[in-house]
């Protein structure tokens, strides 16, 4: 109408932008503390890693604070891939120089920074070397960034009998179990659900989003209905994430190329997860409240 009426007549706007505009401003949900969201699958190749670029991308360009996600994967982790690096400091480093964090301008120093205002923490390229990478280290970190940090979203790996994977559930508020749109993906993701209930985490299972990753073009091999139905009985919610070329590379992650339906997409699980934190009790430290979103402690 814009177009045709040259200018003229404005009809407002469309019911799609609305809808977006409703999940930006749950997006937005003020959050006390820092929240901790783990992102896991017991498979790889399913999209884990994109989930975690993704969302920690649309959070970060959307909300005010701050949004860090950290590669906890001990087998050559994959996310510092996604972003253009400003650091090569890993998150192997970061354990090792504890002792000299004081502020977050030191913190700064080990992240790289994406135009969404994601910052994340690499792990290490060589597999021997980020093995070393355990409960402890991760328990450590994860107390350092609260303090600076509003959302910390942790990439773990494969395996969930790794040390480090006690310490990311351990801490987690909220958790996203990421499955393909495949019969072993999704047989993956379901026995991931099984693992953590058996285990004592049936809270944490209860209140978790499964996430359906498209990663590759074609027909769905799954019946999708029925797999949502599966997911849904088992976790609070379920969001499929479309394929997109912009995704299928694995390169770095811009939200600009993006096709409008992944990015609502990725608006929808966004939504979800930062209303999920702000109704659950705080007992997290406070964050320096002389911190701006961008600034750095005095």
């Amino acid at each position: 109408m814009w177009r045709v009426t040259g200018g003229r007549c404005n009809p407002g706007p469309s019911r799609r932008d609305i809808a977006a505009e409703h999940l930006r401003d749950r997006i937005r949900t003020p959050l006390l503390g820092c929240s901790r969201v783990a992102v896991i699958s017991l498979k790889g190749g399913v999209g884990k890693t994109t989930t975690v670029a993704g969302l920690g991308a649309t959070l970060a360009s959307i909300r005010g604070d701050r949004v860090v996600a950290v590669d906890a994967n001990p087998d050559a982790g994959t996310l510092g891939a996604r972003l253009r690096r400003e650091s090569a400091r890993t998150v192997r480093d970061l354990v090792d120089d504890l002792a000299e964090m004081r502020t977050y301008s030191d913190v700064r120093r080990y992240t790289s920074q994406a135009p969404s205002r994601l910052e994340v923490i690499a792990s290490d390229p060589d597999p021997a070397v980020s093995q070393a990478f355990g409960e402890e280290d991760y328990r450590k970190v994860a107390d350092l960034l609260s303090r600076y940090y509003s959302l910390i979203l942790t990439d773990s790996g494969t395996g969930l009998l790794h040390s480090a994977m006690r310490g990311v559930l351990g801490l987690a508020d909220s958790l996203i179990v990421v499955s393909s749109a495949s019969v072993d993906g999704a047989g993956s993701a379901s026995a991931t659900l099984d693992w953590l209930v058996a285990h004592g985490y049936g809270a944490l299972v209860e209140r978790s989003v499964t996430v359906i990753s498209f990663v590759h073009p074609g027909a769905d091999v799954v019946d999708l209905a029925q797999l949502e139905k599966h997911f849904a009985a088992r976790s609070r919610a379920v969001v499929r994430i479309p394929f997109d070329p912009h995704l299928e590379a694995g390169a770095e992650l811009d939200l600009e190329h993006l096709r409008p339906a992944t990015r609502q997409a990725w608006l929808t699980l966004a939504a979800s997860v930062a209303e999920d934190l702000s109704r659950q009790p705080d007992d997290q430290p406070a964050i320096n409240p002389m911190i701006s979103a961008t600034g750095s402690a005095p």
